[in-house]
């Protein structure tokens, strides 16, 4: 890639991000109530998203070979279980990302 189609390209991304980032401003200002279908996105969203991220992690693990799903139930549990208790989603993630590298690398 040449110095000028680096250029382009960064130039690109920049401003596919600024219209992205200012593009919903733009469409529901402040004062104006959003339309029922974007509030009823942003509740359903997040969860869905989650969800997604769920079935992704535990798409490749074999219940019949290897440790068979082993460590990944019990990050699964230690992620639930912070976060049933603490209510902080980034704790319980974080927490249950550590919880399966430590187990991956020191007990399977």
């Amino acid at each position: 890639m040449t110095q000028v189609q680096m250029m382009i390209t960064i130039g690109m991304v920049v401003l596919g991000t600024l219209i992205t980032r200012f593009t919903p401003f733009l469409v529901f200002p402040s004062g104006k109530e959003a339309p029922k279908y974007v509030r009823y996105l942003g509740k359903a969203l997040p969860g869905a998203a989650l969800g997604m991220l769920v079935i992704y992690c535990f798409k490749d693990v074999s219940v019949l070979s290897g440790s068979h799903g082993i460590p990944e139930l019990i990050a699964l549990a230690a992620v639930v279980g912070l976060h049933l208790w603490k209510r902080n989603m980034l704790l319980s993630i974080a927490a249950g990302t550590a919880v399966y590298i430590l187990l991956m690398a020191f007990v399977f």
